[in-house]
């Protein structure tokens, strides 16, 4: 667990600093979730699968954001040591460790067995302005990933920027009509007031309403831009993790099950400890509730990027730089009509 923590926690520490003193530490900040990450994952290093089951690192990564949730955005809209350039320098490291770190956590939390673990990694996403994912990602992703059902499976030859748009809707209503039919569905129906979508919609809500109280005007919108952020990174996420990949109808009719194929996975060693081995995405698909340091990465049966995440969530914000080096290989795990057949779903 050693090295989960040191690459998740390091971040949060100088990214407090910087909130509470400028100078040197929104670059080192910064530094340390980007170019640390980039050069530490070029050491011939692998993350063995452990049997524990990481619950402490989570526990504190939790409180690590409700923390510096609220200062990083005192820090960006009223601290009186930071300059513009420490401002800016400190927004992109917020967002990245909101988007690539507690994004990890949330949804780590969001697939435990307990329900506080669970409310815990709600109210993760909540805090972010994305709590709908919570409903989408259970009730429709691991139901239908890799599907045409699935608004949060990227079609094959769809580019990063047209798939966001698609999700920013899809995925809200997807969540919604999902929950509404399990409500259906139940033989006692829980009150309106405890519909889901009502603690996604109003814990926002609330959530950038204390930001106001705390650093009025200028906190709603650090907060608002920061939730953005970290929501982009998000999609990028799911959205190199599932490029093109589908799974295929049986004789019967019916979809094969979820396999080791059907999730792109990223072997790097660093970046996997700082987002608790969410690139290793095809066993969590198989197993969703394997604790993250059990998760195993087999790159004979699973598609493995070339780069690691964060490098191939930069190289999707180019679309046709990303066809370019994915198509050839979607090719290999789907056959040469990839494309056309990932699009029709």
């Amino acid at each position: 667990m050693l090295w989960y923590a040191a690459a998740s926690l390091l971040p949060a520490l100088l990214l407090g600093l910087a909130c509470l003193f400028g100078g040197p530490f929104p670059l080192l900040a910064l530094l340390s979730i980007t170019l640390l990450v980039f050069f530490l994952d070029r050491l011939p290093r692998r993350l063995a699968a452990g049997a524990g089951s990481g619950r402490a690192l989570s526990l504190t990564l939790a409180a690590v954001h409700f923390l510096l949730l609220p200062l990083g955005l005192w820090a960006l809209a009223r601290a009186p040591h930071l300059a513009t350039i420490d401002r800016a320098l400190l927004f992109v490291g917020l967002g990245l460790f909101f988007g690539q770190v507690s994004n990890s956590n949330a949804h780590e939390l969001i697939h435990a067995s307990a329900r506080p673990l669970r409310r815990l990694g709600a109210a993760l996403y909540v805090s972010l302005l994305y709590g709908h994912h919570v409903s989408a990602h259970l009730r429709v992703h691991h139901v239908h990933a890799a599907t045409a059902q699935d608004p949060n499976s990227a079609r094959a030859g769809e580019g990063f920027w047209a798939y966001a748009l698609r999700v920013l809707r899809g995925e809200f209503w997807a969540g919604l009509r999902a929950e509404n039919a399990q409500r259906a569905r139940a033989k006692r129906p829980a009150p309106v007031w405890r519909h889901p979508y009502l603690a996604w919609v109003g814990g926002a809500l609330l959530a950038l309403l204390l930001s106001w109280l705390l650093a009025g005007a200028w906190g709603l919108l650090a907060h608002l831009g920061l939730a953005a952020y970290a929501q982009l990174q998000l999609m990028l996420s799911d959205y190199v993790q599932h490029y093109g990949l589908r799974r295929r109808r049986l004789a019967d009719g019916r979809l094969e099950p979820v396999g080791p194929q059907h999730s792109w996975n990223a072997p790097r060693w660093y970046s996997s400890a700082l987002m608790l081995n969410a690139p290793r995405h095809s066993d969590h698909h198989m197993h969703p509730g394997r604790p993250y340091p059990a998760l195993r990465l087999e790159e004979a049966t699973m598609p493995v990027l070339p780069h690691s995440l964060p490098v191939m969530a930069v190289l999707a914000l180019v679309p046709p730089l990303w066809r370019r080096l994915m198509d050839r290989r979607l090719a290999r795990w789907q056959g040469p009509a990839a494309p056309a057949a990932a699009a029709g779903g």
